[in-house]
């Protein structure tokens, strides 16, 4: 069972900053060089993670080409070591979190920010589900597209009136991915577009991810999980999958299922704001995640460190809170 975090409150845990970590579409040619060039902590993680899966991972996040950094089984570990090497610099700096969160592949990053697992293992566990999540891809090819402009509910009811596509990812309030056969998808696309979604947009994916298509990289998945040996988080893990806090007796199941059910993250940030969450630290590639929780709750204060521009923004902010 999951723990919601109002149990973790009533054991007197102040729960306010959320550190959140990006998943796909996150990545950019580049992404990670200037922390590692000014910061050796960083440059570390990437040499660990290169002894962990086998190839220079630093060279392919700061110099490309883009179409490797593309390819699923290189790009998830991509991710994850360049959010863990931004991580290591916040935590140099004193910085730490109340709860963490991912999204997607980045609940991989969420798990060794809060030491349920070494960094060194995550992006291990990371580069097989990359290699896993693509060779279902190959076998099953499906497609994903963003609906943007309905309410979630719409979507769904969609869904389940079209046979073999499914809700992929609750990214923010009227932002809803679907996942599925591409004759479904887009025949799913029209009937949205028929029922006033403001834009659809088809994403540049070979599987339709987060859906039961790839039912075969779940079962791939679950020797390589199930053989850790996970660590209570700390700070707590607040999952995508069942939008709860949860225990590292569950870790391993929730990873198996994250592949085939849909990403909570919508959820997910209206639990940790529920309970008193105000502040995220999007920690990593991009802004993706950061814009995503705007749009959740304009009244929070979203923050992304992906570089040391980024990082003194983020002491000033929270040194002035």
């Amino acid at each position: 069972m999951g723990l919601g975090i109002h149990d973790l409150v009533e054991r007197e845990w102040l729960v306010k900053v959320a550190f959140c970590f990006p998943g796909q579409g996150s990545q950019d040619v580049g992404m990670g060089r200037e922390m590692a060039g000014t910061f050796p902590e960083a440059q570390a993680v990437y040499q660990e993670a290169a002894d962990a899966v086998g190839f220079d991972i630093a060279r392919i996040c700061f110099e490309g080409p883009i179409e490797d950094l593309t390819r699923t089984e290189i790009q998830q570990p991509a991710l994850v070591t360049t959010s863990l090497a931004c991580l290591r610099v916040v935590k140099t700096r004193g910085i730490s979190a109340d709860v963490v969160v991912g999204h997607s592949v980045g609940e991989y990053s969420a798990l060794g920010a809060a030491g349920a697992l070494p960094d060194r293992e995550a992006v291990a566990l990371v580069r097989e589900r990359g290699q896993a999540t693509a060779a279902a891809a190959a076998e099953h090819p499906g497609a994903m597209a963003a609906i943007i402009g309905l309410e979630d509910s719409v979507v769904e009811e969609l869904c389940g009136s079209i046979e073999d596509v499914w809700p992929a990812n609750y990214n923010c309030p009227g932002q809803l991915v679907v996942s599925g056969e591409p004759a479904a998808v887009d025949r799913l696309l029209e009937e949205a577009a028929e029922r006033g979604a403001r834009k659809t947009v088809k994403l540049r994916v070979g599987g339709a991810f987060h859906s039961p298509l790839v039912a075969s990289a779940a079962e791939r998945l679950r020797p390589a999980v199930e053989a850790v040996s996970w660590v209570e988080p700390s700070p707590p893990f607040m999952s995508t999958v069942s939008a709860q806090i949860e225990s590292a007796d569950r870790l391993g199941d929730l990873l198996v299922q994250q592949l085939i059910t849909p990403v909570r993250f919508t959820q997910a940030v209206a639990s940790l704001v529920q309970e008193g969450v105000d502040t995220f630290v999007e920690i990593g590639p991009g802004q993706v995640l950061s814009g995503l929780i705007r749009r959740c709750d304009r009244s929070l204060r979203a923050i992304s460190v992906g570089d040391p521009a980024s990082l003194q923004k983020l002491e000033e902010t929270l040194s002035a809170a």
